[in-house]
């Protein structure tokens, strides 16, 4: 299984506001199966990082072009060679 990052950038409007609660559903779906490790969008720059565990970038981008929001998208899919997160370290040993 490799990582990917996707970068989504969108436009919205209200139709697209009224799609957030499907998409989010969606997304959960794609979190709880281990698809999706991390999930973050920007409003102000109105930009999304997603990064997915996949096979490949096309499955990748098949899982994206699957969620009700992805008319309003254009994005990029890079593999990642180093991703690292604090979610992927032991807990720090406390002594009491």
């Amino acid at each position: 299984m490799k990582k990917f990052q996707a970068i989504i950038h969108f436009s919205m409007d209200d139709e697209f506001m009224s799609l957030v609660p499907s998409h989010r559903t969606y997304i959960n779906h794609l979190m709880n199966k281990g698809i999706i490790d991390s999930y973050a969008v920007s409003m102000e720059t109105q930009t999304c990082w997603i990064t997915m565990n996949t096979d490949n970038r096309e499955t990748a981008e098949s899982h994206l072009n699957k969620s009700p929001l992805h008319k309003y998208w254009t994005f990029s899919i890079e593999e990642l060679f180093v991703y690292d997160s604090q979610h992927y370290r032991l807990p720090a040993v406390q002594l009491n």
